[in-house]
């Protein structure tokens, strides 16, 4: 793929974004690249501040820059005010296209009252279980699972062996990534004397659209309501969402985050990697939560939270955790001199 620095902006214009050429536009690019790494036929961006110390030792064909940092940068530049977000548009022009040629692979299983569009692409060692719907432009890549009655909507991609369960929803022009399980049961049990009795798990997973959700990550079905993803979530690797989970539109969660059962997740919040939520809580619209953070009660105005000790020293850590253990003993000695 290669294109002239011109035709790369006439496609951001496209988008609707307001850019400006300042530069050479017949200039060959044939890629994207960091600015450190770039080479004399590559487009790079600055978007951290922390990066500018490249701008006079760069490469780059030509960068993608902040109008108040044209003046630092003499070669070719596209003037943006969002430089990292007309970045992301073009990652869409280098992307090696996935293969999706129509019609269903001869080593695919497919049920004979499933409904598969005649433009879906159903790939080798796929399997779609009775009463599926798979709606058109459709890619499942190898080896994917559609369980009985699951819907899969138009313009969706499934990597391969990722898991759709049994009566799953999934929304138009989502992707879902390699090894994902969508609609596994939830851990639902009752304790008695004579051990743990399971709750068999009675609702599903709706997934809205545009939603991405990244490899390995799994989402457990309801218990009896279902687990709704709205509309624009996306969702990194390895993320557990618990039974009967709400998030609402345009959440961005990090990896490795783990959500408990009956967790309602606002709008447009964002969950760094790591972050823990005990069940039954609500978190409000437009809420950050920082990497690691443990949730225990629910969060009811937008803004930034955290919890938990910044890394030190080992040794300095362990003085400190001597000092936790102390906090009670010393708040009453407070309390008594204060009184």
């Amino acid at each position: 793929m290669r294109y002239t620095l011109g035709e790369l902006v006439d496609y951001l214009q496209a988008q609707g974004l307001e850019v400006e050429l300042d530069g050479d536009g017949g200039q060959s690019i044939s890629g994207l690249a960091t600015i450190q790494d770039a080479t004399t036929q590559q487009l790079s961006f600055l978007a951290n501040p922390n990066y500018r110390k490249y701008l006079a030792q760069t490469q780059a064909a030509a960068l993608i820059l902040h109008p108040n940092e044209v003046a630092s940068y003499l070669g070719n530049k596209i003037i943006c005010a969002q430089p990292y977000v007309a970045f992301a548009c073009l990652t869409a022009q280098f992307k090696t296209a996935l293969s999706s040629e129509a019609g269903v692979h001869a080593q695919a299983s497919v049920d004979a009252s499933a409904q598969v569009a005649s433009s879906a692409c159903i790939g080798p060692a796929c399997v779609v279980e009775a009463g599926a719907e798979i709606g058109a432009n459709v890619v499942l890549q190898a080896g994917v699972f559609v369980g009985r009655d699951a819907v899969i909507g138009a313009g969706t991609v499934v990597h391969a062996n990722a898991s759709i369960c049994a009566g799953v929803g999934v929304g138009t022009d989502c992707i879902i990534h390699n090894n994902a399980v969508i609609g596994s049961e939830g851990f639902g049990f009752a304790p008695t004397p004579q051990g743990w009795l399971k709750v068999h798990q009675l609702g599903s997973v709706l997934i809205g659209n545009n939603v991405e959700i990244g490899a390995s990550t799994t989402i457990d079905r309801g218990a009896l309501d279902n687990t709704l993803i709205a509309d624009g979530v996306k969702i990194d690797n390895q993320v557990q969402i618990a039974h009967n989970v709400q998030i609402g539109e345009n959440t961005a969660i990090a990896a490795c985050v783990g959500i408990s059962g009956s967790t309602v997740i606002g709008r447009n919040c964002t969950l760094a990697g790591g972050v823990g939520l005990v069940g039954h809580i609500t978190v409000a619209d437009n809420v950050v939560i920082t990497g690691m953070t443990m949730v225990t009660k629910s969060i009811k105005q937008a803004g930034a939270y955290s919890s938990g000790t910044p890394m030190m020293p080992s040794d300095k850590w362990k003085r400190a955790a001597v000092r936790f253990s102390q906090l009670d003993k010393i708040a009453n000695r407070l309390r008594k001199l204060e009184s």
